[in-house]
């Protein structure tokens, strides 16, 4: 854990430095949810079209600022340090952990625009919400380092993420939009524990699978 705290310490300052990420990231929000509210103009649409776009907002967010996760580090020329100095579950936890923090940030300002911006976005239970929101991002942020790192090495980076994001993204997606739909509905968390169960094993399973497989991958 000290060394993937040192690690995310690390990613933090170079972050700050250069702000690759967050420039992108908030460009891509402030362009998108610009161009929503242009197409839209002063057509009336439902509270569920606008979780589904919500959501939509989310996920090509996530494609255009968190592949860099480990792309960076073999632009720098600094993977190889990595492998010798950290051993390759500190190595993932330490990216996960800044993921996760550029995910809920991201996600956050995301959520606070639509709000203010859209009048039909409103929940009848919150809290179920706040849970799939938060249970939700940690799956992306978990999906996207793994991904991350097997395009680290390759030589169509920005193709090649996005197409094996979508198939791996696209239950999380999709299971969040129905979830969103159901706390507008004012669903209690049993009337929605179907899908608040799918979306904690996707969780798991995405985590499990990316501690067990990234020593081959990073090694590789």
């Amino acid at each position: 854990m000290k060394s993937a705290l040192a690690l995310l310490k690390k990613d933090f300052s170079s972050e700050i430095r250069t702000r690759y990420a967050i420039n992108s990231l908030g460009m891509f929000i402030v362009v998108t949810v610009s161009v929503i509210l242009f197409s839209i103009g002063n057509e009336k649409i439902n509270e569920y079209l606008t979780g589904g776009l919500f959501w939509v907002v989310v996920f090509f967010t996530s494609m255009s600022g968190l592949s860099r996760a480990f792309v960076s580090e073999e632009e720098r020329g600094t993977a190889l340090t990595l492998q010798l100095l950290a051993k390759p579950e500190s190595i993932y936890s330490g990216k996960f952990l800044f993921n996760v923090a550029l995910v809920f940030s991201m996600n956050l300002i995301i959520a606070v625009l639509f709000s203010l911006l859209f009048e039909m976005f409103l929940f009848k239970n919150l809290l179920l919400f706040v849970f799939a929101f938060i249970v939700g991002n940690v799956g992306v942020a978990a999906s996207s380092t793994i991904i991350a790192a097997i395009i680290a090495k390759a030589g169509s980076k920005g193709t090649l993420y996005p197409v094996l994001a979508f198939p791996i993204l696209l239950p999380l997606i999709l299971t969040l939009i129905e979830l969103t739909k159901q706390a507008m509905d004012g669903n209690t968390v049993s009337d929605s524990s179907v899908e608040l169960a799918v979306l904690f094993c996707y969780d798991v399973i995405m985590i499990s699978a990316a501690y067990l497989l990234f020593d081959f991958i990073w090694k590789d």
